[in-house]
């Protein structure tokens, strides 16, 4: 049975043939951060799949992960293309690398999620919140309810962590 809610007033269905997303956005209902462990070499992957993408094996087990990261990089968002995004403007996309695997398997490899910068509520973030998120910025995962048994994981800076003085962020024209 596919999965159905609403964000920002846009409708989100999770088709019944793509079990891995139904997962994982099933374990995000339950205020849950659960990714895919592949039960053969042992690594961590995101977005789900169907087969892991260092070593091809098929089966995973799904693991409980601390939700913490880092912002590794960013997009800010002034002109929203999509009408619900555009009283957000300007908001973040942020590509968060997460604290669990971190240089695996190599040097400049991490375990990365994206999503959107929010308040401690799910609310996406206000312009001042927007402005002082950057580069290094600590980060938790919070979550916004978007139908029955499921929800939208986004980010907001983790306050009981130690925060950079001055994140780096990209230059404004």
């Amino acid at each position: 049975m596919a999965l159905d809610g609403e964000y920002l007033d846009m409708p989100v269905r999770i088709d019944d043939l793509d079990q891995e997303h139904q997962a994982f956005y099933r374990y995000c209902g339950d205020h849950e951060l659960r990714l895919q462990r592949c039960s053969e070499c042992g690594m961590l992957r995101t977005p789900p799949t169907t087969a892991c993408p260092f070593c091809s094996a098929g089966d995973a087990t799904w693991e409980r992960v601390s939700g913490l990261g880092t912002v590794y990089s960013y997009g800010e968002v002034h002109h929203a293309i999509q009408p619900a995004f555009r009283a957000f403007t300007p908001y973040l996309l942020l590509l968060v690398e997460l604290d669990e695997q971190r240089g695996e398997p190599g040097e400049y490899d991490g375990l990365r999620m994206i999503g959107n910068l929010a308040d401690a509520t799910g609310v996406l973030a206000s312009p001042e919140q927007v402005s002082q998120v950057g580069i290094g910025t600590r980060l938790k995962v919070v979550f916004r309810d978007i139908g029955e048994g499921i929800a939208q994981p986004l980010w907001t800076p983790d306050p009981d962590a130690e925060q950079p003085a001055t994140p780096w962020r990209y230059p404004l024209e």
